[in-house]
């Protein structure tokens, strides 16, 4: 695989939502390139309808020999994540990556999203990642290799009806990291937003009903086009919003099917996902 031998030893990961799904995949996969990674979310507690806890995925990586602490993390409250960034620095001795994870997600038209859940969509993801990444922005200022990942989709061309507080609230995390890393130019940070082109299986997709099996990529691709973004310069790969196949593509992976969650198929962008139905691959 183009990815087995990258190395970040030593590093450290502040990921949100790390719980369940794409968050998880991802700690667990950094963790076993050497990455010292900080779980975080709201379950500390298991639930019978809902999988996962920050606490589990620690005790995973910990068990496969790797470094984890997790912390309890609201990022709606801005005192629940500066405490979380205290800890991490006072665990680990400072942060290397932040992956802006943690996400909320409505799908209705406007009249069936009142402004109560709109507040919610835009303070759990616009300003969740915001918030996360000002309490860090000090430590990763002091890194020789850091990165802002966002998971966000490129700005968009078109409206997004049907959906359209909730695509403010994501496109506004793209707007904002690409804001940012022409702010940090000087900084050598890395700031960046990362999107599927396909819908990944996770707990999400299939509660929201965004296709079939047949439509959905495993969390391996979004974990290894993770890995390569964060192998890259930081000082040379800034302010951009990349889709998961060109950056791969870029890395030398032509071959997507390997992570097909049904064996045979193709995935890609389809009406079943939320936001680009015209992307057209390279």
């Amino acid at each position: 695989m183009v990815f087995d031998d990258v190395d970040f030893e030593g590093r450290t990961a502040f990921i949100t939502g790390t719980s369940r799904g794409i968050g998880k995949a991802i700690a667990l996969d950094l963790a076993e390139r050497g990455v010292n990674v900080v779980s975080t979310g709201k379950t500390v507690e298991g639930h019978d309808e809902l999988p996962g806890t920050i606490v589990e995925t620690t005790e995973e990586i910990r068990e496969m020999g790797g470094n984890s602490i997790w912390c309890q993390l609201d990022v709606r409250d801005d005192e629940s994540v500066e405490l979380a960034i205290e800890e991490t620095v006072e665990a680990f001795g400072g942060i290397d990556f932040v992956v802006n994870n943690a996400g909320a997600i409505h799908l209705a038209p406007f009249e069936d999203t009142p402004p109560k859940r709109f507040d919610l969509l835009m303070d759990v993801n616009a300003r969740g990642s915001y918030a996360t990444t000002y309490a860090a922005l000090p430590h990763l200022k002091e890194s020789d290799h850091a990165h802002v990942v966002t998971f966000s989709p490129p700005l968009p061309a078109t409206p997004a009806p049907g959906k359209a507080a909730y695509a403010l609230s994501k496109y506004g995390m793209t707007f904002l990291a690409q804001s940012l890393a022409e702010e940090l130019d000087s900084d050598e940070i890395g700031v960046n937003a990362l999107w599927p082109v396909a819908a990944i299986e996770s707990e999400a997709t299939r509660h929201f009903g965004l296709g079939s099996p047949e439509d959905w990529r495993t969390p391996q691709v979004m974990c290894d086009a993770l890995t390569e973004l964060l192998s890259r310069d930081p000082a040379e790969c800034t302010g951009n919003a990349f889709y998961d196949e060109d950056i791969l593509s870029e890395a030398g992976v032509d071959d997507l099917s390997q992570y097909a969650v049904v064996e045979g198929t193709d995935p890609g962008p389809t009406s079943a996902w939320l936001f680009d139905t015209t992307y057209e691959r390279s």
